[in-house]
């Protein structure tokens, strides 16, 4: 059977999904807009969203222009692999950047299957969750027009998909009744924990299990993954942990929300703020996903803090690795992370809870061994690829067979009401 992926770069969240399926026989067709791999075993298209932007009459709309755009791209794309190989068995695609706004009107009776990251709210989410930064009516306004493309989507296609329950939860109630929760998998067999694992740093220093390494992941390095906090809680480690040594992975770029307002690296202006020593503190930039897997094997205390927004797969590779996981106690990480039975959670803007959690977890080092095991198990147990590949293999199945199952039942005709 055929399967069409839409998402706007290869892989996207679909990488263990389309190499399993491939190599169960699929025949996989990649849709994107940017593919960093070429796997010979799936075919990459790619549509462009290049070119002039149309003037439209409100900021509110630029969103929604870009998403239109998109969708008027792929749709084409789709419409061209229609004509050369017939309609898929089913389409599967992220909803959030139009990819699949207008995929019905090319293919109607081709089942389809939406990714549901995450819906715009401007309250119980990340917006408005610092202090003193509350929504301005134009930021609601805004926040509601930015969903319209996942509504249009979600009205015409079949089902959705959410890789966690918070995110499920942010969608209106009428949708969730057709979003499915499954993560895209966690790979338990690479993320595990490895006895004496060592790492050599940049500057030629070698770190080892068993050293007091504080390790930071996020794909860059700013307020929405807390950044700032946990730069001033290594401060105050420092000052109280001669040998505590501070290892960050991530770039300098701005993944969510918004920049500096002088432009600076956030990096370079904690760095400057809080003081630390140079040496204390490692800057990896981003790093090869195996070298990220050998930072959880060596960390002592690995601290991921996040706005109530979409949860990092880094956390729950880290709690595969066995990681001592101290985590922002908010809502996305609650789900994964209960205090004192597989993790310790702090409050996001806490800084000096922090420090002191993370001292104590540097003080208690080995003794605190069930709740990384812990960590460990609520991963294999919920996560992995064993538990998560099978159950989205059925949600897709599933999806086709009824599609196929209505598509063969006998039409019922429906007498017009007679007229008084």
């Amino acid at each position: 059977m055929r399967a069409i992926f839409v998402h706007r770069h290869f892989p996207g969240q679909f990488g263990h999904l389309v190499h399993h399926m491939a190599a169960g026989g699929w025949d996989i067709t990649f849709v994107c807009e940017r593919a960093d791999q070429r796997p010979s075993h799936i075919s990459i298209v790619r549509y462009m969203t290049e070119g002039r932007r149309a003037a439209t009459p409100h900021p509110h709309l630029l969103a929604t222009d870009l998403h239109v755009r998109t969708g008027t791209q792929v749709a084409a794309v789709l419409d061209n692999l229609r004509q050369r190989s017939g309609p898929p068995a089913v389409v599967i695609g992220h909803i959030g950047w139009g990819g699949l706004l207008f995929a019905k009107d090319v293919l109607p009776q081709t089942p389809m299957l939406g990714y549901c990251e995450f819906f715009y709210r401007s309250e119980g989410a990340d917006v408005g969750f610092a202090p003193h930064d509350g929504p301005t009516l134009d930021d609601r306004m805004r926040l509601r027009m930015r969903n319209a493309a996942q509504l249009l989507t979600m009205e015409a296609i079949e089902a959705g998909l959410s890789p966690t329950r918070w995110q499920r939860h942010l969608y209106p109630a009428d949708l969730r009744r057709r979003i499915a929760v499954c993560h895209d998998g966690i790979d338990t067999s690479l993320c595990r924990p490895l006895s004496g694992a060592r790492m050599r740093l940049p500057d030629g220093r070698v770190i080892a299990e068993g050293d007091p390494v504080v390790t930071f992941v996020a794909r860059d390095l700013e307020p929405y993954r807390g950044f700032p906090q946990f730069m001033r809680a290594a401060a105050h480690v420092a000052a109280r942990h001669s040998t505590a040594l501070f290892v960050i992975a991530g770039g300098d770029g701005i993944s969510y929300g918004r920049a500096r307002d002088d432009g600076r690296p956030w990096r370079e202006a904690m760095m400057e703020e809080t003081g630390l020593p140079p040496e204390r503190v490692v800057f990896l930039g981003r790093i090869p996903h195996a070298a990220l897997v050998r930072l959880f094997q060596i960390s002592a205390a690995h601290v991921y803090l996040t706005y109530p927004f979409v949860l990092s797969w880094s956390v729950l590779e880290a709690m595969a690795c066995g990681c001592l996981v101290i985590g922002s106690a908010t809502a996305p990480v609650q789900e994964v992370l209960a205090h004192g039975r597989n993790g310790l959670l702090v409050d996001f803007f806490d800084e000096e809870a922090l420090a002191e959690t993370v001292l104590a977890a540097l003080a208690r080092g080995r003794s605190l061994a069930p709740l990384r095991a812990a960590a460990r198990a609520t991963v294999a147990a919920r996560f992995s690829l064993e538990q998560c590949l099978p159950r989205r293999m059925r949600l897709i199945e599933a999806l086709v067979e009824r599609t196929a199952a209505s598509r063969a039942a006998p039409r019922t005709l429906v007498p017009h009401e007679r007229r008084a």
